[in-house]
């Protein structure tokens, strides 16, 4: 276990994403793939309102709801959980941003979806340059105060902006992000170590990526983009096969034929090698996948493997 940033939340190195519940893992086997994470000692979900709007049908609240229905069959499955959860993306008409005004709203509908009195951690979804930073801060602290969160992190920002939000907390006395949750992999590189890294050392946050497989790109699943023709998440896999792909899938599979581990657990494995990476986040379709993403977390790269996938990986 270790501790989110400065905060006193611990957790276990590793996340299980939500945004497969309810979507593309049926309510029976997203309780079978919570039951198997938690039991093997692991803890933070990570969720969102919006999960998973994107679905034909979906409203958003999905995945939350499920998590929620989970919770509410007992067993102390609530205590054993850091609930990580986000909002500001649109739920319908009105529904966006980070304004005061919204997120009051928003906090009550996750809060009845999950089933819960409080939310570990609360996660600006993405950055909303409409409000101002002090009225978004100000709201998250009187929820801390309130007791209805605990934490707060941000995702999706630039590093200037989110220097800026933390600036603000300081300067004005109010909660600050503790976490940063980017896009970050062994092929989405450069935008988070170019830009974010250098504001993640000096605040001292604790990173949660998401898209750590790269939307199953780097688990080997899809060897060529015709592989990923007619997938769910053709469109988030398709943009990943490019010259550099090619090389990043041919190294994946060396160091899985030299270690005899998994891709996806090499690919985790990667991240978590990197400075100030707290639990990459992945999702899981069965118990049977959870395997590959236990193993990121037990295993270690040598220095000769990392070294390999960073020169293949180089942009």
């Amino acid at each position: 276990m270790q501790n989110l940033g400065t905060t006193k939340l611990e957790i276990a190195p590793l996340a299980l994403g939500g945004n497969v519940f309810g979507w593309t893992a049926d309510e029976a086997t997203s309780f079978a793939v919570l039951d198997a994470f938690v039991d093997r000692g692991y803890n933070l979900i990570d969720t969102a309102d919006v999960y998973s709007r994107w679905f034909p049908g979906h409203v958003g609240g999905e995945s939350e709801t499920i998590l929620g229905k989970w919770f509410a069959q007992g067993g102390g499955r609530r205590e054993k959980v850091v609930l990580a959860t986000k909002v500001g993306i649109e739920m319908g008409e009105g529904k966006k941003g980070l304004s005061a005004r919204y997120i009051r709203a928003a906090v009550e509908d996750s809060l009845r979806r999950l089933q819960t009195e409080y939310i570990d951690l609360y996660q600006s979804h993405t950055d909303d340059p409409l409000t101002p930073l002090e009225e978004t801060l100000q709201v998250y602290d009187e929820l801390v105060n309130s007791g209805k969160v605990r934490y707060i992190g941000a995702s999706n920002y630039k590093g200037s902006r989110l220097r800026q939000a933390l600036e603000t907390s300081r300067h004005e006395d109010l909660v600050a992000y503790k976490t940063l949750q980017p896009n970050y992999n062994l092929h989405t590189r450069a935008e988070y170590e170019t830009d974010l890294a250098p504001v993640v050392a000096e605040y001292k946050l604790a990173v949660l990526p998401y898209f750590a497989l790269g939307s199953g790109f780097l688990t080997g699943k899809y060897r060529t983009k015709e592989d990923a023709a007619g997938a769910k998440r053709e469109a988030l896999v398709g943009k990943y096969f490019d010259e550099r792909g090619d090389r990043i899938l041919a190294a994946l599979a060396a160091v899985s034929a030299e270690s005899g581990e998994a891709q996806a657990a090499i690919a985790l494995a990667w991240l978590l090698s990197r400075p100030n990476i707290a639990a990459p986040i992945a999702s899981a379709t069965s118990v049977q996948q959870l395997e590959a993403l236990f193993r990121g977390v037990e295993m270690k790269l040598s220095a000769e493997q990392v070294k390999v996938l960073d020169e293949a990986s180089a942009y």
